[in-house]
């Protein structure tokens, strides 16, 4: 199969999943690039920074056009991550890559667990206020492992909302987005020239079906309940954590 058939197929996904479930592109993007398309792994981290953040953007746009974003815990969470995965991202370059994925594969496989457990009622909850300290600590833990295990965090935010700051599924899709859109734009502000030497006839077309797909996620997300969506979550990301988890351990 070609690069271009598989760039499409892959960005397809993401956009899918950034679209539907408001993270899991860079943790879907990053084995794609790896080990469909051959990108090493510092290009392919950067590669799919590229694409997530376009890809997320979009997305965003679509949901807060709905009314899905809730800015105000949105920009706390961002603010308070951004010093934290600085400082993790400097350290990630001083730990073996084996125990890097195998913390990529445990944090995924606790997030999806906790996405398994029944959430009760899914009553809306946005006249909540928000915890201004409650959002801070929670988006400065969450910006350290995103820089730690070098992807946009939605994967992490999303189950974080929900099950921590009581927020029902369309209002965590959306403000997960948000977060991603500002910690990939730091993060690859941050890259400086690393993306000199891309493959852009791959990460190109990949971008742009990612792009097209999250239109779908989007109108996906607003027709299936919250509970099937937090289950079909929880499973991709249990799949990926298994397959990661192998990976490093041979």
């Amino acid at each position: 199969m070609s690069a271009l058939i598989l760039a499409l197929a892959a960005g397809a996904v993401v956009g899918l999943a950034l679209g539907a479930l408001g993270g899991g592109g860079s943790v879907l993007a990053v084995p794609a690039l790896i080990y469909l398309l051959g990108f090493a792994p510092g290009a392919a981290t950067t590669a799919s920074l590229l694409i997530v953040t376009a890809t997320s953007a979009t997305a965003l746009y679509a949901h807060a056009r709905a009314g899905n974003v809730r800015w105000k815990a949105g920009a706390l969470f961002a603010a308070a991550g951004l010093v934290p995965a600085a400082a993790a991202g400097a350290a990630a370059g001083r730990l073996p890559q084996p125990v890097l994925t195998g913390a990529f594969a445990a944090v995924a496989a606790l997030a999806a667990v906790r996405m398994l457990r029944p959430a009760g009622t899914e009553a809306p909850r946005d006249e909540e206020p928000v915890r201004p300290a409650r959002a801070g600590l929670a988006g400065a833990g969450l910006g350290a492992l995103t820089g730690l295990l070098g992807v946009g965090g939605g994967f992490l935010v999303v189950p974080t909302l929900v099950t921590v700051m009581a927020f029902e599924m369309q209002a965590a899709v959306g403000t997960s987005l948000l977060v991603i859109t500002t910690n990939s734009l730091a993060s690859l502000a941050l890259r400086g020239t690393a993306s000199a030497g891309l493959d852009w006839a791959v990460i190109g077309p990949f971008a742009g079906a990612a792009v097209l797909a999250a239109w779908d996620g989007k109108r996906l997300s607003a027709k299936v309940s919250g509970t099937r969506l937090r289950r079909a979550f929880a499973f991709v990301l249990l799949a990926v954590a298994a397959f990661m988890l192998v990976d490093a351990l041979t």
